[in-house]
């Protein structure tokens, strides 16, 4: 019997740890603090085109990274968070590796929970992706966007992928089952509805035929892992395509690593979504 199967006997203690990925990986303060300030050197050496409104919402609001070539590819990153925590600014280094390979990338911003659902977190990047396909051309993106997205961003990349803007998409360690989070700590400040549940699941929904890459790491906690995996066996009964990826010995916070690194096992893939 899975892990997930056995949900309904396990204490409030035990449903909270499920999802508890900072208490999973005790160095993650250190991963995160080393992040930020990464981020920061990279948001400082390439200021050009930060901070460029596309809604009325404070954190409404893109970081561009365009490189020469306006036809490059682009990766366009959610951050995570569980959807009420962190900031676009606190993950831009982690776009260095496509970066450095010639990709144009992209950050949105949006409103946390509990000021706005997840319904209207949903709404705000299916915004953001309105206002890069007008105006990413005049800041010099205008290739192929591939929406990719980590944790709580994992979930957004696979709810947006049908967005026509999006080319293919890259879901890192997502949560594609709300149901769950319902019984557990996250829903303090999720509130999630009975609609919401059913239809901002993407393993409820019909799978959008693009490739959708579905990354996770095999030291992460097992609701998380069994979603990616249940996902991908879902579209792939649906003759979706995209591959699964495994990184072996990644948790949580590491996985991203395989993005950020010039020769990172996730940089390398990219490419590879677009054939």
């Amino acid at each position: 019997m899975s892990f997930m199967a056995n949900w309904g006997l396990l204490s409030q203690a035990e449903r909270d740890a499920a999802y508890d990925n900072s208490t999973h990986v005790p160095d993650s303060p250190v991963l995160n603090a080393a992040r930020e300030v990464a981020s920061t050197v990279f948001r400082t050496t390439n200021p050009l085109h930060l901070d460029l409104r596309y809604g009325k919402a404070a954190r409404n609001t893109w970081d561009l990274f365009p490189v020469a070539d306006p036809d490059a590819p682009c990766i366009v990153f959610i951050h995570g968070g569980y959807w009420q925590r962190n900031s676009k600014e606190q993950f831009a280094n982690l776009v260095a590796g496509p970066h450095g390979r010639g990709w144009s990338a992209a950050l949105p911003g949006y409103t946390l929970a509990p000021d706005a659902s997840l319904t209207r977190i949903v709404a705000e990047i299916t915004a953001a992706l309105d206002w890069l396909a007008a105006h990413g051309p005049a800041h010099g993106i205008n290739g192929p966007v591939v929406l990719s997205g980590w944790s709580a961003g994992g979930h957004l990349t696979a709810m947006c992928l049908d967005h026509p803007l999006v080319k293919a998409g890259l879901a890192i360690s997502g949560v594609f089952e709300l149901g769950p989070l319902r019984d557990t700590y996250l829903n303090e400040k999720l509130r999630l509805t009975d609609e919401e549940i059913v239809t901002l699941s993407p393993l409820r929904l019909p799978p959008v035929n693009k490739t959708l890459a579905i990354a996770y790491g095999t030291a992460e906690l097992p609701p998380l892992v069994a979603d990616s995996r249940d996902l991908h066996t879902r579209r792939a009964a649906a003759h979706r395509p995209g591959p699964l990826i495994p990184v072996p010995g990644a948790n949580h916070f590491t996985i991203v690593h395989e993005l950020r690194d010039h020769d990172g096992l996730l940089t390398r893939y990219l490419p590879l979504l677009l054939e």
